[in-house]
């Protein structure tokens, strides 16, 4: 490996940090659930709105992503954004209410554009055959920061419930969900140094007049050939969109006009089945899903940590193939898979039945004094929404947030097996296709002169569906049950994949020019399906 080769490597691995916390700030709330809802009296929606206020945040910074990215730099964006993530962490540890952690949260929401903007460096400044690569070292970072976060909070967990004075001390068994937001404030830090040792984008100088610093930064990663001929291509990219200086709503209409339709009908779908399948509703309500096989606490959140460590071999294993198989290959097969696994979860979920037996029942008021329990014995529930009801007008809402892994755990009827090789499977799917290779598409498919609105654009559509599986999973789950949203996330999958087998293109192995004059050819053969 030259030096041009490892500079470029070393600023990818440096941007796409932003990934790891992203996934840290994403995972380390799902630990948090069942301790913030029962110290604030949270309702379901108001659960959601916890979880989801990074996922409402990120709307409303994509909406100005790509005029700072264009005005200030790609560099600059991710400098802000780092900042943001560390103001959020500090404000969630030391959040006194409802409203002040959401407001927390919300803000660490304007800093997950640190993906779409990773996504842009990334794909600017890498060579053709190591973009695939590069760009979907993103979603390595961002299953590694999951991974952390799970392991983390199954660590304060098990910690906080020691019977030893410096764990009462630190305050880790009365403010557990403290210490679990708390991780995220080291990294936030050192990325936000380790940023300043990063170059400017070289397609940013160059749209910026600035020639002599564009040529300088690719030769830091290409060879003096490799450079010449790189710096040619932007240069023409760029003069040909100067021509056609576009605005932001200029732009929006070039990307849904004839010529861009292909690559706009491409982002669009892959935006809204990366997410509308449910993976961040697995994800961040992790130990919550594997409560509702039966696991019970400890064991759900063990669970949510093998989820982890699913989601970082798969990744790895896609960005070690992205450019041998190919990015279709990859999409297509993955969302196959995943769908299939939904399936599964649905199947199960709709065969199990819930039953307090005798037994189970006195053992669990000699527990907790809950005596209306008896009145439940032996009533077979045919789905997770009626023996929740029952739960409810029974113990009452606030018990039941606090047992509800127990009574689940004591209740739960099912084929877990099932479940939990469906839940895993469409997580090692997803990590394997449409995760990394999204983010890889979108830094390649739409040219330089609208980019800086693309894709942001297509990020945001992404977030918002991001946001409303997040907002409104802990009410689906109380009113639709498993079943029901697994089939719902299933079918989801099935019809993305329809769509992306008869319109996604292969990219591998081409530069960004090649590939905009490739989709403008294919302009005449898109249909909309």
């Amino acid at each position: 490996m030259n030096n041009q080769v490892r500079h470029v490597f070393f600023c990818a691995i440096v941007v796409a940090f932003g990934g790891f916390i992203f996934g840290l700030d994403a995972a380390l709330i799902s630990g948090t659930v069942r301790f913030i809802s029962a110290e604030f009296a949270l309702s379901d929606l108001q659960i959601g709105a916890v979880v989801s206020a990074p996922g409402f945040g990120v709307l409303f910074a994509l909406l100005i992503t790509g005029f700072i990215c264009d005005k200030y730099g790609r560099r600059q964006a991710l400098l802000i954004i780092s900042f943001l993530y560390i103001l959020s962490a500090v404000a969630s540890v030391g959040a006194f209410s409802f409203e002040m952690l959401v407001t927390a949260r919300f803000v660490g929401g304007l800093a997950f554009t640190s993906l779409s903007v990773a996504a842009m460096y990334i794909g600017e400044i890498a060579p053709p055959k190591l973009r695939g690569k590069l760009v979907a070292m993103i979603q390595i970072n961002i299953v590694i920061g999951l991974s952390a976060a799970y392991f983390a909070n199954y660590m304060i967990l098990q910690v906080s419930q020691l019977d030893s004075q410096w764990v009462t001390s630190l305050g880790l068994n009365t403010h557990t969900w403290r210490w679990m937001l708390g991780i995220e404030i080291i990294p936030a830090i050192l990325w936000l140094f380790l940023l300043f040792l990063i170059p400017r984008s070289p397609r940013w100088l160059v749209m910026n007049n600035r020639i002599d610093e564009a040529e300088s930064v690719l030769h830091q990663f290409l060879s003096d050939q490799e450079a010449e001929k790189e710096l040619a291509q932007i240069q023409y990219s760029v003069d040909l969109g100067d021509k056609h200086a576009l605005s932001t709503m200029e732009a929006i209409k070039a990307m849904f006009g004839s010529k861009m339709r292909k690559a706009a009908l491409i982002g669009l779908t892959m935006g809204v089945v990366q997410q509308i399948t449910g993976i961040n509703a697995i994800m961040f309500y992790a130990p919550t899903v594997f409560e509702q096989v039966g696991l019970g606490t400890n064991a759900a959140f063990f669970q949510a940590l093998i989820v982890g460590l699913v989601s970082v071999v798969f990744t790895i294993g896609a960005v070690l193939l992205v450019d041998r198989l190919g990015r279709r290959p990859l999409v297509i097969y993955g969302l196959a898979a995943g769908t299939i696994s939904l399936f599964m979860c649905h199947y199960a979920f709709s065969q199990a039945t819930y039953l307090l037996t005798p037994e189970q029942i006195n053992t669990f008021v000699t527990q907790h004094g809950l005596t209306n329990l008896h009145d439940m014995v032996s009533t077979t529930f045919s789905s997770d929404i009626e023996f929740k009801n029952m739960l409810q007008s029974v113990i009452g809402l606030e018990d039941f947030r606090r047992h509800e892994g127990q009574l689940m755990q004591m209740a739960t009827n099912v084929n877990a097996n099932m479940i939990l090789f469906g839940v895993m499977g469409y997580i090692a799917a997803f990590h394997f296709s449409i995760g990394p290779v999204m983010w890889v598409l979108f830094s390649e498919i739409f040219p330089i002169a609208i980019r800086g609105t693309a894709i942001p654009m297509f990020a945001l559509l992404a977030s918002i569906v991001s946001y409303l599986v997040q907002q409104f999973f802990p009410w689906q789950l109380s009113h639709m049950g498993a079943s029901d949203i697994f089939l719902f996330y299933a079918i989801s999958g099935a019809v993305g994949f329809v769509i992306l087998y008869k319109i996604m293109p292969e990219t591998k192995n081409k530069t960004i020019e090649e590939i905009e004059v490739d989709l403008d050819s294919c302009k005449n053969k898109v249909s909309v399906v």
